[in-house]
């Protein structure tokens, strides 16, 4: 009877030990990613926060200067490649050439009839019909990539802004199957060498990698802008969608907008003023 209950006490103080033991582990996998937002605001009481974070884009503030300064201060700031760069092949004797179908994007330029397909209307007013769209990922409130995806490299924060982890994805390019908005770009090459000037602030990515915008959630930890916002002149804005007081909410309280296909019932968090 007592080797008995001496065994069944080792047994229960060994799992205990086991627990304690892996708890620090899972507390620090845990806030390393879905709770990265936590554990920057902890560290830094300057990080920008929202209940839900979401972006109003004005169409009518944005040029053809507007999007490409845009688009350009997004791509080089996150290391995003340009398939089109010119490599230097002694430095990379390996690059075979390149096929110019292959394009990651974060933020791009898009055409009414495409950004909004079920918004067409046989007598659409001409300035739609020339008028060129920012899109990027949507951070839906519903968003069906993080189903879709069997690791967990895609995941939502408690804010609403949807995430990769890079070193977690293993390419199955499910969440770009389950992404409606066609918001995610797949590497089938090492990006690597198509970068023209890498920056430190960034990770780069590897082949196989899926990536998309990240809502520049690495400078909200620090208390500052995306790097979208400060290149678009007033046309993008940034905010919390739960906050009636919120500049995004005044914008969408005083202008009429609309979101992309909101009939899917993903709920995304860009709108646009028209």
């Amino acid at each position: 009877m007592m080797k008995k209950s001496r065994r069944s006490f080792l047994k229960v103080a060994g799992i205990a030990a086991i627990g304690l033991g892996a708890a620090p582990a899972m507390n620090f996998a845990a806030s390393d990613s879905h709770g990265a937002g936590q554990a920057a605001k902890a560290k830094n009481h300057e990080a920008l926060s929202a209940h839900r974070w979401g972006m109003v884009i004005d169409t009518g503030k944005l040029s053809e200067e507007v999007v490409e300064s845009i688009t350009k201060a997004c791509h080089s700031k996150h290391n995003v490649p340009d398939f089109n760069h010119e490599v230097n092949e002694e430095k990379f004797p390996d690059t075979r050439p390149v096929n110019h179908k292959q394009e990651i994007k974060w933020i791009w330029e898009e055409h009414f009839n495409y950004a909004f397909p079920d918004k067409e209307d046989e007598f659409l007013a001409d300035k739609f019909k020339h008028l060129g769209f920012l899109v990027t990922c949507n951070h839906c409130k519903i968003a069906p990539c993080t189903k879709a995806c069997p690791t967990q490299a895609t995941f939502k924060r408690e804010d609403g802004i949807v995430l990769m982890d890079y070193h977690r994805c293993i390419g199955c390019r499910f969440c770009m199957a389950a992404c409606p908005f066609g918001a995610r770009s797949f590497n089938f090459r090492d990006p690597r060498p198509f970068i023209e000037e890498t920056v430190s602030t960034f990770p780069t990515r590897t082949k196989g990698v899926v990536e998309k915008c990240n809502f520049c959630a690495e400078r909200l930890a620090k208390g500052e802008l995306p790097h979208c916002v400060e290149a678009s002149e007033g046309a993008i804005v940034v905010g919390d969608l739960e906050d009636p007081e919120s500049e995004v909410r005044s914008l969408l309280n005083e202008n009429y907008s609309i979101r992309r296909k909101q009939s899917l019932g993903t709920e995304p968090s860009v709108y646009y003023v028209v």
